[in-house]
């Protein structure tokens, strides 16, 4: 079988994005992970190093996202003893809220297809993104995986069945993600959701749903902004961010459309019609942290349209 020694990228990516808790995700531009695959000598899939590896992953491939999502597509192929040698690079912190895990999977996937000259179509590494991403969280789920393969917004319409949409994104829309340096687990984000939604939030939940899918398509800032509220999720899950309020206050003060929670958390992101409403308010929300003396990194991003990409 033909082979091509390949770099690949896949960006980090925002998931729920406020309404779409499970369903909705859009990539950011720059942070993400790296995948280098060359060929080897001792048979099978082997991952020989792993730079930033400040969370001591595991080589093992069944117990490396990227590694096993690689793996995956060679035994689609039914060719799980062709040699090959696997270098990752974190090039993103893990626990952030903004799909590390869906990176690594992705970059993984997306690169041994490219190592391989492309067989497999895009739903098929899809596929074997997310199943890799489960060993990470324990959940089958495609809202970070998905905009990290395809890159802009993806709507899932049903995670099982991996149905996913893409969608148009507004001209010059930009994001603004905030990372305070704590940790939430993901297991704990999840553990603290109410089973049961009050029909009343459901209801006000869709319509804010089916109209940030609308305003897409039209272009529509303000229905975006319209749309752009939590009142399902935000509200359970604000409490295990310090300020998380006065944080959303402040951004929406300077302009943003709308401000929510990143994935599980920590992190929050705020969308923002153009580049100089982004700077405003990634000067001000620094200048918050700054005043409280706590850490924080923030990414004022465009909105990854690519996706996963080879070098």
């Amino acid at each position: 079988m033909k082979t091509i020694p390949c770099k690949c990228f896949a960006p980090a990516s925002v998931a729920n994005v406020a309404v779409g808790y499970d369903v909705l995700g859009f990539a950011i531009e720059e942070l993400g992970d790296e995948v280098i695959l060359n060929d080897a000598t001792k048979k099978g899939l082997e991952i020989t190093l792993i730079r930033n590896n400040k969370a001591k992953l595991s080589k093992n491939i069944k117990e490396n996202v990227a590694g096993f999502a690689a793996w995956r597509v060679m035994q689609h192929l039914g060719i799980e003893d062709l040699p090959v040698k696997m270098e990752i690079n974190k090039r993103m912190p893990v626990g952030t809220g903004l799909g590390s895990s869906a990176s690594s999977a992705a970059a993984g996937a997306f690169a041994m297809n490219a190592f391989l000259d492309f067989p497999c179509d895009k739903m098929t590494i899809l596929r074997c993104a997310t199943e890799a991403e489960q060993i990470a969280d324990g959940a089958w789920h495609a809202d970070n995986v998905a905009p990290s393969l395809f890159g802009g917004f993806v709507l899932i319409r049903d995670n099982p069945s991996l149905d996913v949409v893409g969608l148009p994104c507004i001209p010059g829309l930009r994001a603004v993600v905030v990372y305070p340096h704590i940790k939430i687990l993901t297991k704990d984000s999840r553990d603290i959701l109410s089973e049961n939604v009050p029909l009343k939030s459901h209801i006000k939940q869709s319509g804010n749903l089916a109209a940030f899918v609308a305003a897409m398509y039209k272009s529509d800032l303000g229905l975006l902004e319209r749309s752009l509220e939590d009142v399902v999720i935000e509200p359970q899950r604000a409490k295990l961010i310090p300020d998380f309020y006065s944080i959303k206050d402040l951004a929406l003060e300077n302009g943003a459309l709308g401000f929510s929670i990143s994935g599980a958390g920590p992190s929050m992101f705020a969308l923002c019609a153009n580049s100089v409403i982004a700077d405003n308010i990634a000067d001000a929300v620094q200048k918050f942290f700054d005043d409280k003396k706590r850490p924080v990194t923030i990414y004022n991003s465009a909105i990854n349209l690519e996706g996963a990409k080879r070098y």
